[in-house]
């Protein structure tokens, strides 16, 4: 048995040659700083052992046998064996030759070797070394996960310092303030005081002990340092912020009137001073009362946020584990307990007699008014829905809202199906056109991303700006279809056109739990019209249109990819019912429905256990929603003729890079009125998903290049795309989202396994699988193919022939390559779009144009190669816009072609060149 690290050509103790040679031992380099250890501990061990007439030439024997120096003259290389099994290896990268510099062996001894007595030495000296690489390698793993802890910790540490001198700031005027009040001109009196100042003094107090306590131990760090106790400490006392939140809205009232009737106390709210860091160059900065106010409010936040990071970076196995776990727990529990009494309190306005009017919601909807398509900002109050337009001004003006019109709460109902009187349709925008704005936009981020790398001129950049702003309006203006109706009792309806159901359900819910309060029938005067319009801009809680053109540089761009969903089960529904579930995700500013699981019928506790593969387009949110499936036809949605279910409950969560980009799978929980739905999910991005990797088993259909397949089977077309094709035609063609809704994972999986094995019992698991997993087998099919069905070789000529602007030249450029591709390839992507074609004429009934079509395919069908893609754009974005978008154009142009005919193909073959 030979020691790792022995020289090459060594022989064990006995003297017997090794059977391997050093370059085998798989032992990896070492840095610099590790190279000059190892030397210093071979010399000192080597001194230890060997005698002072042989400690040099021992020095030498931890350079491999048949080396020569760079600086002697050129010896004879011998073999690193002596078994002429083996040829002679290349010098060996072993650890003992790295770990002692060529240049400090003697000249004379260079290229000398130690005879057996001394090998034993140099063993000992190497599992030492060896050792200690090991151990410096743990060191170094453990090490940065502390090192991104101590990260988290100074800066939070420097953001409680800025906090701590905020409330000092706060603080500050209230001792004067308390003095003047017994005199007999006081500026406020004790009790406006204690309101404005309410628990400042307990939260300040608070925050330096904990500050004090922190500050030594990340200033003083140690791997050993632990902090969880005074983190558990500061959430255990949060008692004290519910007391001052409870408050908060009184206290901003008051400070607001004292400052209204008394100019000193004005002063002193406008101008208040904080105290910079530390290591700053502001000394003083000024803040006013009110923003100073808002501090602990978002403090919580800023502390729960910082938690989330640290527990990330902290070992299970660290004693602060456990107990960063309950201060999280504590927080979260904490913040969701206030979060809907923060934003009522901020958002209230008195009216003229008096009676305040708090801001419950507000955003911006789409309103069919006179047939067209009008973007409005809805203000939702405790007691009145006001649908507003934001006013033209000019510049230096500020902006008005214009109110369109409103309704009493108390005259507001939701009409149901059967009560709502039928409508015109509502057409949809053509979906080649709002995938034209998408490309539109696209291009022009990189655009502006391409200016700001090459430090372009800020007007340049601006303009670009403006044009992507006026194509992403026009995306979110065209795009929302599931209709949202409101009637008012004394009057007429007003329809508007969301993009989401989880939205839908979101007003319908927030007006319903107001409704519940015992409300009143009013008419507004034009005075209170005025003043309650007037008061929207400042309480508006959605500021900008929600497009990615009015989003900060520093915003994530959201997540380019496939995100892998499985949909465990759910519990908590109080009785048996028809459930499943749906997942929405955004893109482009609005979200889309991307799956649907199977319903679960006569159930309290479904359990679907079904994946899901969603393709992500700059996405950050995942929203789950789970159904009672309702089979009562008379319950039709007059304004799309669809069946209306019930939600039974709803969810979001935010799509974390870091937390979903991971080869593992991520489970979570999302509650929703009382009902738990278990999931997981994992995220490959796009770049990952263009790798295609053949198969190892040339025996079954996937991953099997198609001339193999089609050889073999003596056929034109795989069967497994003839039967897929066949049965989607017969049960599936017009099932709703037919290609777009994601089939189940586990089905399709199944489906696979019996095409690879050729089980004879395909076509009966065909009639019994759901036609969404068959679906998804046939693109499953495409995707895994070893080279896409169009080729890697014809891709750049795809791309160059669609961007043609001459018609005649693309159809020359277009059908030339089609006449390219590989008689396979050929005749069964011709199979495939008649077969497309024919899912695009029943697009009433299952709403897929050949557009949508196209969206799902192209990328599947057309795909640039590893290589393509690596030598021209590296950001998901960029990918996007120039490939996806592209390979779209490229299948949408054959599916709008007339009927495209093989033999006329070939027979046209004659007349052209068949080189690209």
């Amino acid at each position: 048995m030979s020691l790792p690290g022995a020289g090459r050509g060594s022989t064990s103790p006995s003297g017997g040659a090794r059977d391997s040679c050093a370059c085998r031992t798989g032992i990896r380099p070492v840095t610099a700083r590790l190279r000059e250890a190892v030397t210093a501990a071979t010399t000192a061990q080597t001194t230890k052992t060997a005698s002072p007439q042989t400690s040099a030439t021992v020095q030498r024997t931890t350079t491999q046998r048949g080396m020569r120096s760079r600086r002697g003259p050129p010896r004879a290389r011998r073999p690193c064996h002596t078994s002429t099994s083996h040829p002679p290896c290349r010098p060996s990268s072993a650890l003992a030759a790295r770990a002692v510099g060529r240049a400090s062996h003697p000249p004379h001894l260079r290229g000398w070797h130690l005879g057996t007595p001394n090998r034993v030495i140099q063993w000992r000296v190497n599992i030492v070394i060896l050792v200690q690489v090991q151990r410096h390698e743990n060191q170094v793993e453990a090490g940065k996960g502390l090192e991104m802890r101590k990260l988290v910790l100074s800066g939070f540490l420097a953001s409680e310092e800025i906090y701590i001198n905020q409330l000092e700031a706060l603080l500050l005027p209230m001792k004067p303030l308390k003095a003047t009040a017994t005199t007999s001109q006081p500026v406020l009196t004790i009790q406006q005081i204690e309101t404005i100042f309410y628990k400042i003094q307990d939260i300040y107090e608070i925050h330096k002990e904990f500050y004090d306590n922190l500050c030594p131990k990340v200033q003083q760090w140690d791997s050993q340092v632990t902090m969880g106790h005074l983190f558990q400490k500061l959430a255990s006392q949060l008692g004290v912020y519910k007391a001052f939140v409870d408050n908060y809205k009184v206290a901003l009232e008051t400070a607001e009137k004292c400052s209204q009737s008394n100019n000193q106390f004005q002063k002193i709210s406008e101008e208040l001073k904080v105290k910079g860091p530390k290591d700053s160059k502001d000394s003083h900065t000024s803040v006013t009362m009110e923003a100073l106010l808002y501090k602990p409010i978002d403090r919580v936040t800023r502390s729960t946020l910082v938690l989330h990071d640290l527990l990330k970076h902290t070992p299970v196995d660290h004693p602060d584990y456990p107990l960063l776990q309950d201060a999280l727990r504590i927080s979260q529990n904490f913040l969701s307990s206030i979060n809907e009494d923060i934003d009522p309190r901020r958002t209230a306005v008195t009216t003229p007699k008096g009676e305040t009017r708090q801001l419950v919601k507000d955003g911006f909807l789409v309103e069919m008014s006179e047939s067209s398509r009008k973007l409005r900002h809805v203000f939702l109050f405790t007691d009145v829905l006001l649908c507003a337009k934001l006013k033209k001004t000019s510049a230096g003006k500020h902006q008005q809202y214009d109110c369109k019109w409103y309704i009493p709460l108390a005259d507001l109902v939701f009409p149901s199906p059967e009560e709502s009187e039928a409508s015109p349709q509502v057409h949809p925008f053509p979906d080649h056109e709002l995938e034209d704005m998408k490309v539109k936009i696209s291009a022009l981020k990189s655009e502006i991303q391409k200016e700001k790398a090459n430090k372009g001129q800020s007007r340049a950049i601006e303009r670009l700006k403006k044009k992507m702003f006026e194509n992403e309006f026009l995306l979110l203006l065209n795009s929302p279809t599931i209709p949202f109706r409101i009637h008012n009792r004394n009057g007429k309806s007003y329809l508007f056109l969301l993009s989401s159901d989880y939205e839908r359900s979101e007003w319908r819910e927030a007006i319903q739990k107001l409704q519940k309060k015992d409300l009143q029938a009013f008419v507004l005067s034009s005075v209170e019209l005025q003043v309650l319009t007037g008061s929207c801009f400042k309480l508006r809680t959605v500021h900008n249109i929600p497009v990615t053109s009015n989003k900060d540089d520093d915003e994530s761009p959201g997540l380019y990819g496939f995100l892998h969903v499985i949909v465990h089960s759910a519990k908590g529904f109080k009785q048996s019912a028809n459930l499943y579930c749906t997942l929405e995700v955004d893109s482009f500013g609005y979200f889309v429905s991307k799956a649907k699981t199977r319903v679960f019928r006569d159930t309290t506790e479904p359990k679907w256990d079904e994946e899901f593969e969603i393709e992500l387009e700059g996405s950050q949110s995942l929203r789950i929603l789970c159904y009672e499936k309702c089979y009562d036809k008379t319950k039709v949605n007059k304004d799309n003729n669809e069946i209306v279910d019930k939600i039974m409950g709803k969810g979001q969560i935010q799509l974390d890079p870091q937390t979903v980009e991971s080869k593992n799978w991520h489970t979570d929980v999302i509650e929703m009125n009382g009902i738990k739905v278990e999931f997981s999910m994992k995220f490959t991005s796009r770049d990952m998903s263009l790798k295609r990797t053949p198969s190892k088993k040339q025996t079954g259909v996937f991953g099997v290049k198609i001339s193999v397949v089609t050889k073999r089977e003596r056929s034109k077309v795989p069967y497994i795309v003839r039967q897929c094709i066949e049965e989607v035609e017969k049960r599936g063609i017009e099932e709703v989202g037919i290609y777009r809704i994601s089939g189940v994972a586990t089905d399709i999986q199944a489906l696979k396994a019996v095409f690879d094995a050729n089980n004879k019992d395909i076509l009966l698991m065909l009639s019994d699988m759901d036609i969404n997993a068959i679906a998804g087998t046939l693109k499953l099919y495409f995707r895994e193919l070893p080279e896409p069905l169009l080729t890697d070789r014809l891709y750049p000529a795809f791309m160059e022939g669609i961007a043609l602007s001459d018609p005649a030249a693309k159809e020359n450029c277009m059908m030339h390559l089609l006449r390219s591709l590989p008689d396979p390839n050929l005749i069964t992507f011709l199979f495939l779009l008649e077969h497309l074609k024919r899912v695009a004429e029943k697009e009433p009934i299952n709403k897929m144009s050949l557009h949508n079509l196209a969206t799902v395919f192209g990328p599947t069908l057309l795909r640039p190669s590893e290589v393509e893609s690596k030598a021209h754009l590296t950001s998901a974005a960029d990918i996007w816009s120039h490939d996806v978008m592209a390979q779209v154009q490229v299948l949408l142009y054959y599916l709008q072609h007339p009927p495209i005919s093989f033999a006329e193909l070939k027979r046209n073959t004659l007349y052209f060149s068949t080189d690209v």
